[in-house]
């Protein structure tokens, strides 16, 4: 969990586990997380899903980032609800319109259609939108999209400590792990009181636990 949910490299974690009397390489966190990252996240996913099927799906916010693998250039794309939950990411070498489609698809195939979505004004995502038929749902502006927006710094915070990826499926990998987990531990700090908080932290850490055991 904290090579995923903090920015750390693989050798702090294993100097942090050291300290703690667990004697292991940087390999084996590496191994442990290709392992059974993918595992929880998706078990995380699939009990997130379940209860916001039950719901009626508002606002979503998509929004693509530039990823450098190699020296090349290649897009993460973000989905993002009215609350700032990460709902799909998805990595492409193109940004074009047949990638857009195939990402609002894969969205919308777990989550069902929302209400509105919000983008920037890049015209790949009305030309899929048009195909899909979503077209008059679509809304875009200069400062519309800040939600997702913001929502890449987490991410763009651990990529730092990783010294970037060395190719699209590592990438696509490591943000759907990442994305769950921060899902998981997000609670809008600011927002709620602090007993609250650590309540709803405590929670957290309960359930975790409780799927890794």
């Amino acid at each position: 969990m904290m090579y995923v949910r903090f920015p750390l490299s693989l050798r702090n974690v294993e100097d942090l586990l050291h300290e703690r009397g667990i004697d292991i390489s940087h390999e084996t966190v590496r191994f442990w997380w290709n392992r059974f990252g993918p595992k929880f996240a998706a078990e995380i996913r699939k009990r997130r899903v379940c209860q916001w099927r039950g719901y009626r799906q508002w606002r979503w916010h998509l929004d693509e980032v530039f990823v450098k693998i190699n020296g090349e250039t290649h897009y993460l794309w973000r989905a993002v609800d009215h609350e700032g939950e990460v709902l799909e990411v998805f990595a492409t070498k193109r940004r074009d319109r047949n990638a857009a489609l195939k990402f609002l698809k894969r969205t919308m195939k777990r989550y069902g259609r929302p209400q509105t979505i919000v983008t920037d004004c890049l015209r790949s995502y009305r030309a899929a939108m048009k195909i899909i038929g979503i077209a008059p749902s679509h809304e875009c502006g200069r400062w519309l999209n800040n939600r997702a927006e913001n929502s890449h710094q987490p991410f763009r915070r651990r990529e730092g400590a990783m010294a970037r990826f060395r190719d699209v499926k590592t990438l696509q990998k490591f943000a759907s792990v990442h994305a769950s987990i921060h899902n998981h531990f997000n609670h809008d700090r600011h927002l709620n009181r602090r007993d609250i908080f650590k309540k709803n932290r405590s929670a957290a850490l309960a359930e975790w636990r409780q799927l890794a055991a």
